[in-house]
């Protein structure tokens, strides 16, 4: 575990710190390439840029869950003092990665869960998200689908009361989904199309997406 980068000029607003967990233990199968964490993105690998763009956005502090290639992740990438776990489970799913977060994070904090395969994700969403989060609930980033419905993407804040009970119902590669399902009241939708691109990289004709 390397030294903790720690936010310390926040204003207090009365709610708990935000503690970015952003995954990135997945060994890219679909893709072909390797990890995702290690692909070229604006000069860095993918995973340096968007730890740093969920602390640019406001997070306290940012743990990154790493597993496939551990060793060659490690070698290659500079999470500067960000706080990285690895999973070594990884490839039992997203859950095992949830939990290594969670556990990881600051007690006290609520989680902002990120996923290392959305390139599009921006400070400005980051913080967007932040600011619109209340005491109690869940705060997902959201998009418009053909219908114009929004619909639940990441990153998804569980507030510091909730991120115990999402990681006991995380399960296999869902991750929280079966917790988000069951408590469908609790969640508050955010539009951030405005902001960012919500799609996942998964397949080699979304490489484009790297391009940005």
């Amino acid at each position: 575990m390397q030294p903790r980068a720690y936010r310390e000029d926040m204003t207090d607003s009365g709610m708990a710190p935000v503690t970015g967990v952003l995954l990135a233990a997945g060994a890219g199968t679909r893709l072909g390439r390797g990890p995702k964490a290690l692909l070229p993105f604006r000069g860095r690998t993918l995973v340096e840029v968007l730890a740093d763009t969920l602390f640019d956005g406001g997070c306290r502090e940012v743990v990154v869950v790493i597993g496939a290639e551990a060793d060659r992740v490690r070698s290659v990438v500079d999470l500067g003092s960000h706080v990285v776990v690895e999973n070594e489970n990884w490839g039992k799913g997203m859950a095992g990665s949830f939990r290594a977060g969670i556990d990881a994070a600051t007690p006290g904090n609520s989680i902002m869960v990120a996923l290392v395969d959305q390139p599009g994700l921006t400070p400005t969403a980051v913080s967007r998200l932040l600011g619109s989060h209340r005491p109690g609930r869940v705060t997902a980033a959201a998009y418009p689908d053909e219908a114009g419905r929004l619909k639940r993407r990441h990153p998804v804040i569980f507030d510091v009361g909730l991120r115990q009970q999402a990681a006991e119902a995380a399960n296999g590669d869902t991750g929280a989904r079966s917790f988000l399902k069951a408590h469908p009241g609790l969640v508050d939708l955010v539009d951030c199309s405005d902001l960012c691109s919500g799609e996942d990289l998964d397949t080699k004709d979304q490489l484009h997406l790297l391009e940005g």
